[in-house]
């Protein structure tokens, strides 16, 4: 039998149960200076997705750019697309993500993968034997 996630000696029904005020004291210093220094429109309509999206009035993933959102017991179970800069990476929520930044779990650059150099590529491709 799996052991049942808790964060700071409490489940998550606990955290969901508590007051904003109590759950922020469990948070890191930097997190707590984050949300007590307010929450702008794009994190506040997040929250809101989030929830209706748990009310079940909301279908899908909820897409969002604010990668600086601290992710909050609210959000465990849903699925939220964190913009990268180019896409929509599709992040499901888990209690174990609780009091760290959506963006990073949506990583923005990717490795670089160069292929072989083709004809006109460079001064040099001009003498490769086409064969």
């Amino acid at each position: 039998m799996p052991k049942e996630f808790r964060y700071r000696g409490f489940t998550v029904d606990q955290l969901n149960s508590m007051s904003t005020e109590a759950i922020l004291q469990l948070l890191p210093s930097r997190a707590r200076r984050s949300l007590n220094r307010g929450i702008s429109d794009d994190k506040r309509k997040l929250l809101e997705d989030v929830r209706s999206q748990k009310d079940g009035k909301l279908e899908g993933q909820i897409k969002t750019h604010a990668r600086d959102m601290i992710i909050l017991p609210v959000m465990v179970g849903a699925t939220i697309g964190v913009y990268t800069g180019k896409e929509f990476l599709s992040i499901s929520v888990k209690p174990e993500m609780i009091g760290h930044y959506l963006g990073e779990y949506a990583i923005t650059n990717k490795k670089v993968v160069h292929g072989t150099p083709g004809i006109g590529a460079s001064r040099s491709s001009l003498y490769v034997p086409l064969k």
